[in-house]
């Protein structure tokens, strides 16, 4: 009897173990959290497509959403998140409302027990805490920064066990919608000890993902129809009833003034896929003051800048993802 209470203490142990590493059952996929601002533009939903269609890449924990000055309230951002979900056959995804509100805003209120955003916010610091710095939760964030930023500031101790891959900024240039939407929350993450990766945007500049563009015509003659047939039609963001997500990209694409657009959210999940597929280097943190970015060169805190996407591979990355 004592040597099977023995090994049922050993087993215990062992599940324990692997569950406070970060994965119950390790299989080699890289355990990922990501969180959108869906109903601003139309990259975040080519974004979560692609992300939860490369199931034997990425293990999706879940969607985190928040508001940014286009597409709405938290509602309307989680609902769009929803419908991608739903037209990729993944219905189940679990999605958790954040923060319609700024960094500044919300951080007074993250010790109640309800704040704007708390369920997002708390499903990161759950997450995370699952996990170890040799094996550290991915979060790859596509919309303002608030949500992890707040995760941060109420834990300070899950920074170590997170990865950070963030899309924003023009850096070294001021500008960029994710990073205006809340510049305190990226200041609070650059002097946090969390692994920060940023995947620059660079408006009308090759060497960001501005550059990973794709025009209306091109969606049309090599998205349509891709991607998993679900059984029941999806309402979409402007009407119509869809069957797989090609077609929603499709009409994204044809609800959008522009005849080219950039798919910047894509490129973030794309390296994270395959590092081969962008350039990076290192620079020491700086920080965003008065209108423009402030070297700090002797700062040891240090970050990555993603840059010089290769486009193609990506969008033809894109395309056979959902030709599965």
């Amino acid at each position: 009897m004592k040597s099977f209470l023995s090994i049922g203490k050993i087993l215990a142990t062992a599940v324990l173990a692997l569950m406070y590493a970060g994965c119950g059952k390790d299989d080699g996929r890289m355990d990922v959290i990501f969180d959108t601002d869906a109903n601003n533009e139309i990259d975040d939903q080519h974004a979560i497509a692609y992300l939860l269609l490369n199931d034997e890449v990425f293990n999706t924990l879940g969607l985190t959403t928040n508001t940014t000055r286009n597409g709405g309230d938290i509602k309307l951002q989680t609902l769009e998140a929803k419908r991608v979900t739903a037209l990729v056959g993944l219905p189940g995804t679990p999605i958790y409302e954040g923060a319609d509100g700024s960094f500044e805003e919300i951080l007074p209120e993250i010790d109640k027990k309800e704040f704007d955003g708390c369920s997002a916010v708390n499903f990161i610091i759950d997450q995370a805490r699952k996990h170890s710095p040799k094996k550290p939760l991915t979060v790859i964030a596509v919309g303002k920064l608030t949500n992890v930023a707040l995760a941060l500031a109420k834990k300070p101790s899950i920074a170590k066990r997170i990865r950070l891959v963030w899309l924003g900024t023009n850096y070294p240039k001021p500008g960029e919608y994710n990073f205006d939407n809340d510049i305190p929350s990226v200041n609070y993450v650059l002097d946090t000890k969390v692994p920060f990766e940023i995947t620059v945007v660079r408006y009308n500049d090759p060497s960001g993902t501005w550059a990973v563009n794709v025009a209306r015509e091109y969606a049309h003659e090599h998205f349509t129809g891709l991607g998993p047939r679900v059984k029941e039609a999806v309402d979409g963001r402007h009407g119509g009833k869809f069957t797989c997500f090609g077609d929603y990209s499709v009409d994204l694409f044809d609800n959008v003034k522009e005849l080219v657009r950039s798919l910047y959210d894509m490129s973030a999940v794309a390296i994270v896929k395959n590092p081969e597929w962008a350039e990076t280097v290192t620079v020491p943190a700086p920080v965003f003051k008065d209108g423009e970015w402030v070297e700090r060169p002797d700062n040891e805190r240090t970050i990555t800048i993603w840059q010089n996407f290769k486009r193609d591979a990506i969008v033809e990355d894109f395309i056979a993802t959902l030709s599965k």
